[in-house]
């Protein structure tokens, strides 16, 4: 088991890397696949040793070996998180389609709540590539999980464009998007979950910035990161949010 469990941690952590490419170029346009991995400065290609996940950046002491120019602490803390969150799913779910499709809809939450930190945007990209991965991974778990998917992604889409018509445009489209396909991989139940703890985490930030005044009521304060939290939470301990919650009236 701890071999299985290494070996899910060091491809979640290469999945990781293949983020950070993602995270940086896809919102400035550019392809994920050409040119390969190279400094941002002084564009020298990174070679196979530079690119192992983690210890290549305390190989390299966080810098470019040809400029010197330092790279950011986010490239090993993003292969490390994926890493780990790929770890927590393995041991959730084993190896089943749920694991598989755990393992895509953490990556998709990863990318996006650093790119909506940085950009105040979450990519159409991101969303549809999650969308077009999502749909046959929960149709193999089997035809009732994509029946409740479906129905889970069409009421969450819903629920959050209400929202964004209620509040007047206080919620975003990418955030619509990204929680109705969280309710493709949670399913009805446990897309309620994310989008309760997403609202509640939110709103208890929200008002420490205000109050700290970090934040004004003006300023806008993406909301990604707080679905990813929501979603990831739902994925691994929805079922026993639900049953805790439902014990509270029984």
């Amino acid at each position: 088991m701890i071999l299985e469990t290494l070996l899910v941690f060091v491809l979640g952590a290469s999945i990781g890397s293949f983020l950070n490419v993602c995270i940086y170029r896809i919102p400035a346009g550019e392809s994920i696949v050409s040119p390969p991995s190279h400094c941002f400065a002084c564009g020298e290609k990174l070679g196979l040793v530079d690119l192992i996940p983690i210890l290549s950046y305390f190989h390299l002491r966080g810098k470019c070996r040809r400029c010197g120019e330092p790279f950011s602490w986010q490239y090993p803390l993003v292969e490390f998180a994926t890493g780990f969150l790929f770890v927590l799913v393995f041991l959730r779910f084993t190896i089943t389609w749920e694991t598989l499709a755990g393992w895509v809809f953490l990556s998709i939450l990863v990318a996006v709540t650093v790119i909506d930190i940085h950009h105040r945007i979450i990519p159409d990209k991101i969303v549809i590539a999650g969308l077009v991965l999502g749909l046959p991974l929960v149709a193999l778990q089997s035809w009732e999980s994509l029946m409740w998917g479906v129905v889970a992604f069409f009421a969450a889409g819903l629920f959050m464009l209400a929202i964004m018509v209620i509040s007047r445009g206080g919620m975003g489209m990418g955030d619509i998007k990204l929680a109705a396909l969280m309710g493709l991989y949670l399913g009805l139940m446990n897309v309620a979950v994310a989008l309760f703890l997403a609202f509640l985490v939110g709103g208890v930030v929200g008002i420490a910035l205000l109050v700290t005044r970090i934040k004004g009521r003006k300023d806008a304060v993406p909301f990604g990161p707080y679905l990813a939290l929501g979603g990831f939470a739902a994925l691994l301990w929805g079922n026993q949010i639900v049953n805790w919650y439902m014990s509270l009236w029984c």
